[in-house]
């Protein structure tokens, strides 16, 4: 009976044993099965043409970086041009400056000595009164053909495309001339020949005479172009009905080189019927007229009616007219 019994409980464990084993196996298969062979196969694929597709694009890439390259350099290579040219222009600016301010000084020298003279001028009266006598009278008040016996002075200049080319330096020469001869002044005004005022600040009034003024109105002169019809007529009305004063002594200096109007016996009647006459019979307003050589090789009807023009005005307007030739 104990040797049966002993029999059984082995082969029992035994079998269990067996048993646990084999479950085991089982589970090891079941654990290291994941994929299918097809399934890797295809995610090789897809990686390749990811590997192709990024190898493409940095290939882009690189040509992009070498297109940019290229355009830095070409960029670099510009600016180093322009950088030469802006230093040829600074130093062909600094000369012209060193130029500009020589003639600057030289132009003030000239200034200066021109009004040195026309005050030295004027304290010759005393002299000529102990030498001459004290009812000595001067047979003319002119200085080259021009009174100057006017207390206020207006400047009306022809800023047109011909004047501007042609006589400009003339032009600036004149004006610091005409100043010149007037020591002192109580009022100065300058306005173009449509009526555009050199400092639009004091349109309707005088300008006290200064040194600084009269240097400031040739500097300006100097670049000063504003819009020209190349007709006189407006700066003369609005210079004659903005200043009229019976109690002034005003002198009106026209600057141009032809006239394109079209009737000069409307000018001359409508400056009569603002610049009246006095008890003397004398007008107030005197104008004065100066014809520059722009035309003087192809002379046309223009310089020949501004000529006419400005005679007439002249003479009807206790003024004179002068025709400048080429290097006057």
């Amino acid at each position: 009976m104990r040797n049966r019994r002993g029999i059984e409980e082995f082969s029992v464990s035994f079998l269990d044993v067996i048993c646990c084993g084999f479950g085991a196996i089982i589970l090891l298969l079941m654990i290291t099965k994941t994929v299918q062979p097809i399934l890797l196969e295809k995610s090789q694929v897809d990686l390749q043409e990811q590997v192709a597709e990024r190898e493409q694009a940095l290939y882009e890439i690189r040509g992009q970086i070498t297109e940019l390259r290229r355009q830095l350099d070409d960029t670099e290579g510009d600016l180093q041009d322009k950088l030469e040219q802006l230093a040829e222009l600074q130093r062909q600016l600094t000369e012209i400056l060193g130029e500009f301010a020589n003639l600057s000084e030289a132009e003030k020298e000239v200034s200066t000595q021109n009004l040195k003279l026309a005050a030295a001028k004027q304290s010759l009266t005393d002299e000529m009164q102990r030498l001459l006598g004290l009812d000595f009278k001067r047979s003319s008040g002119l200085v080259g053909g021009i009174a100057v016996d006017s207390e206020y002075i207006i400047f009306v200049i022809d800023t047109s495309g011909s004047m501007q080319s042609v006589a400009w330096p003339q032009v600036v020469r004149k004006v610091s001339e005409t100043l010149s001869i007037y020591p002192r002044v109580k009022g100065i005004q300058v306005m173009n020949d449509m009526g555009d005022y050199m400092f639009s600040r004091y349109q309707g009034q005088w300008i006290e005479d200064t040194p600084a003024l009269r240097n400031s109105i040739i500097t300006t002169l100097q670049s000063w172009s504003p819009f020209s019809n190349s007709s006189p007529v407006e700066g003369i009305t609005e210079a004659i009905n903005t200043y009229y004063d019976p109690d002034k002594r005003i002198s009106i200096y026209v600057f141009g080189d032809d006239y394109t109007g079209n009737s000069i016996e409307e000018v001359i009647e409508a400056v009569d019927q603002v610049n009246l006459t006095d008890e003397s019979g004398r007008r107030r307003v005197r104008i004065h007229a100066v014809g520059f050589p722009v035309y003087l090789d192809r002379p046309n009807n223009r310089v020949y009616r501004f000529a006419a023009l400005m005679r007439e005005l002249a003479y009807r307007n206790d003024g004179s007219f002068v025709g400048l030739a080429e290097n006057q």
